[in-house]
């Protein structure tokens, strides 16, 4: 039971940083779209279409934060001080994000809150990549603390990961009012998502190309044999999914686009996984370094077990009952 535990939580961790890449991204993602508008008509009608879900989906960054300060100290003791400058850049980018977001429906002049709104989502999404810039090009540990220096973070590789995440979001929150809006703001949706549908493929060819030629560790993972049998389905997926992305945009169809830029991102993640576990802290900690005294992971476990169906009814409750499409013209209020 002891050896199960940590892999459990790093499994429930993982799910929750998903949930939050997913629902969370095209909240960002129409933050990033935000300037492509022409009037605060349809502006309002972006801002209705993600309304009754945004807060709600950062339950998830909460989840996934705390878990991991809860289940794997050691890590959560590592990482914070290795990236603690981005952390708190995305978290401050969030909290405009919010307030724009909020303050929008009652200010008589949006300029400024429109601009907090797109730096806030841009900012957010940029730091959550160079977070996971960081997290995979390594962290220098001694002794089982960090043992590099603040800025470490800072590479081109992180940066370019940064620059890859908002082309994600972007292109998940293009797919997103495609899905969910009528008029001149889908129409623009749909060529915007086009777009950055080839941004996103080019970003991750980068990534993939540059993540085994800088560490050994990647490419002995994907291209040892016999790894490399089992594993070249995974490019091949995702090219067939872009693919099909592509094509359902060209024909009109407004769900499987969105639907299948999720799995296009769960496929980007599934990658990420193989290339670096059993390492919570790469190259150098696994999850059961890190992994906290196992009555502590049980007695946490025991209420996550109970609060996570409870998350989930109230997530699917919520979309449900908000179905439908935000029409042109319909008030934000």
């Amino acid at each position: 039971m002891e050896w199960y535990l940590p892999v459990i939580w790093a499994g429930l961790i993982g799910t929750a940083v998903a949930m939050y890449v997913i629902l969370d991204g095209f909240d960002l993602g129409i933050g990033i779209l935000f300037p492509f508008t022409r009037n605060e008509s349809e502006r309002d009608q972006m801002m209705r279409s993600v309304a009754p879900f945004w807060d709600g989906n950062e339950t998830w960054l909460v989840l996934g934060g705390g878990g991991l300060w809860v289940a794997f100290p050691r890590a959560y003791a590592v990482i914070m001080p290795a990236l603690y400058l981005p952390v708190i850049v995305m978290l401050l980018a969030l909290v405009f994000r919010g307030i724009a977001f909020e303050f929008r429906t009652v200010s008589h002049s949006k300029t400024w809150l429109n601009f907090a709104f797109t730096i806030g989502s841009s900012l957010a999404a940029f730091a959550q990549g160079v977070i996971l810039g960081g997290l995979i090009q390594g962290i220098p540990v001694k002794d089982g603390a960090f043992a590099g220096g603040a800025l470490d973070w800072a590479t081109p590789f992180a940066f370019v990961c940064g620059l890859a995440m908002i082309a994600g979001y972007g292109l998940l929150g293009a797919c997103w009012l495609t899905l969910k809006t009528e008029g001149p703001v889908a129409v623009r949706s749909r060529r915007h998502a086009k777009t950055l549908l080839l941004i996103v493929l080019l970003f991750m060819a980068i990534v993939s190309l540059w993540t085994p030629i800088v560490e050994p560790r990647i490419a002995q993972r994907w291209f040892s044999l016999p790894n490399f049998y089992f594993l070249w389905p995974v490019p091949l997926v995702t090219a067939l999914t872009a693919f099909a992305i592509w094509r359902w945009l060209e024909k009109g169809y407004e769900t499987p686009p969105f639907l299948a830029t999720i799995v296009l991102f769960l496929l980007g993640y599934l990658g990420l996984v193989i290339s670096n576990y059993p390492y919570l802290v790469p190259p150098s900690l696994t999850v059961w370094e890190t992994a906290a005294a196992p009555a502590s992971q049980i007695f946490m476990l025991l209420g996550t077990l109970v609060l996570l169906p409870m998350i989930l009814g109230y997530i699917a409750f919520v979309y449900w009952l908000f179905r439908g499409k935000v029409r042109e013209g319909e008030s934000y209020h």
